[in-house]
């Protein structure tokens, strides 16, 4: 389902020590919104709710619901850090169109 590169792994390993929740998981989500009508979310917690897809690459734990699943499906997560700023950057096959800033996609 989602793929998570080295890099991006070693830094939401870090993220989650620094935070002292190593036992929690990233949710990988898409919602409504943005200037090409989706954009993904991102956020840690420490459990899945009922309902997600559990996903383990890379040692990290991703919890994806169901609806964000359909839009997914290929996806690999990456942290870049360059001279233009840091983040984490989601390749989508699926997206047929992405913004120019590449946070938002349309299906």
């Amino acid at each position: 389902m989602v793929t998570v590169t080295d890099a991006a792994a070693q830094k939401i390993r870090n993220m989650l020590e620094e935070q002292g929740n190593s036992s929690h998981g990233l949710r990988v989500g898409v919602m409504g919104g943005g200037c090409s009508g989706f954009q993904y979310k991102l956020a840690f917690e420490e459990r899945e709710d009922d309902m997600d897809q559990v996903v383990e690459s890379n040692g990290v734990r991703l919890f994806i619901d169901v609806k964000s699943c359909l839009y997914l499906n290929g996806v690999k997560l990456d942290y870049q850090d360059g001279l233009m700023g840091a983040g984490f950057k989601l390749e989508n096959p699926n997206a047929r169109s992405t913004c120019g800033c590449g946070e938002s996609f349309s299906a």
